[in-house]
């Protein structure tokens, strides 16, 4: 098992905590058909820790925000199953990939992936647990939910993929002048690649969800 340093330990509290604090902002839904799913930005702060410590800490980050979240604002064990899946399976996966490719391509593929993997993840999981959570049959939940599953699933990671593009440097920065990132970590140099093409995704996924609400 990897070990785990003070330094390192610290800066997954931080980050847990923050991932707790930005779950709170999940209130409003995506695709009106799951208006159940609400959007939440707790992924950006896991996928930022794993892209600096890798997928363990993302885990671990994972684990106990889902956990806090669990506990502050309620749910039962279900909400923090489907929690720690849904996370792991897109912040796991890209900080896997962005720890054995440490580039901007490796960084862009890995959300590539994570996106991919997390919606994948959720079909089966959503049909699995959302029956049993909500007492309906499996078949009604193919027919009339389904759909929006995925179509919410693709929006929510895309959005905190764009987003973790043009904050993770920022965010680096900020833990780098803390002593809680070393100074030699390559993450340090700036790219403005990625800031732009995070900026372009969000801008993109935020237009095409306010079309599926009928805002514009």
């Amino acid at each position: 098992m990897k070990k785990i340093s003070i330094k390192e330990m610290t800066t997954i509290g931080i980050l847990s905590a923050l991932a707790v604090v930005v779950s709170f902002l999940a209130i409003f839904p995506l695709v009106p058909t799951v208006a159940w799913l609400r959007y939440d930005p707790k992924d950006i702060i896991v996928v930022i820790g794993g892209f600096i410590y890798g997928p363990f800490s993302a885990f671990l980050i994972s684990f106990i925000s889902s956990l806090l979240e669990m506990i502050f604002k309620g749910g039962g064990i279900f909400d923090l199953i489907m929690n720690v899946i849904s996370t792991c399976a897109f912040a796991c996966v890209a900080a896997l990939i962005y720890k054995r490719k440490h580039t901007k391509e490796g960084a862009i593929i890995g959300l590539v992936a994570g996106i991919v993997c997390t919606t994948f993840c959720m079909i089966i999981w959503n049909y699995i647990v959302t029956p049993i959570y909500y007492k309906m049959d499996r078949t009604a939940l193919l027919v009339m939910w389904m759909p929006g599953i995925i179509l919410f699933n693709l929006l929510k990671a895309g959005l905190n993929a764009g987003i973790t593009l043009f904050l993770y440097k920022n965010v680096v920065t900020i833990l780098r002048k803390t002593n809680l990132v070393e100074n030699s970590d390559s993450t340090s140099e700036r790219n403005s690649t990625l800031f732009l093409l995070g900026i372009f995704i969000t801008a993109t996924i935020v237009c095409i969800v306010l079309v599926i609400q009928g805002i514009i």
